[in-house]
């Protein structure tokens, strides 16, 4: 390398973005960390991901455009993050408080009730796009109920 071309990364520029990009690595190795540790300890998560490979089948099957395909992922992942965002404050408040108090069963609660509301609302959104096309699929090949 010239004079020249090294003196192009002051500071050792170079250093810098690998570090950076190294870091990064890192940083998504430690979010799969923790999205194996909830698909391997939360149940729920279980059943959150299999209704949302029942609905990414069905929309596929119904043809849905874009537009609700979009809101599907958002709904989707509005679930998981609620369920994965609960994970972390159980694994918290049992950290801050091993022994049963009154406040710990408050936030653990509450994170229940955020996943409770996520999921309603996925049910929701779920059948106001899936189900006028599913019915109309359904009422062609049974009639018109």
């Amino acid at each position: 390398m010239s004079e020249r071309s090294r003196s192009a990364y002051p500071g050792g520029l170079v250093n810098k973005i690998y570090t950076f990009l190294l870091s990064r690595w890192h940083s998504f190795g430690h979010a799969f960390r923790g999205w194996a540790y909830v698909l391997r300890t939360q149940h729920n998560a279980w059943i959150h991901a299999v209704a949302a490979t029942l609905v990414f089948l069905m929309a596929f099957w119904l043809g849905v455009p874009p537009r609700d395909w979009a809101v599907l992922i958002m709904t989707i992942a509005m679930v998981f993050t609620a369920e994965f965002i609960n994970t972390s404050i159980e694994a918290v408040v049992d950290l801050a408080s091993p022994v049963h108090h009154p406040l710990a069963k408050v936030g653990k609660d509450v994170g229940a009730a955020a996943v409770l509301i996520a999921a309603l609302a996925a049910v929701l959104v779920g059948l106001l796009i899936l189900g006028p096309p599913l019915w109309a699929r359904l009422g062609m090949w049974f009639g018109n109920w």
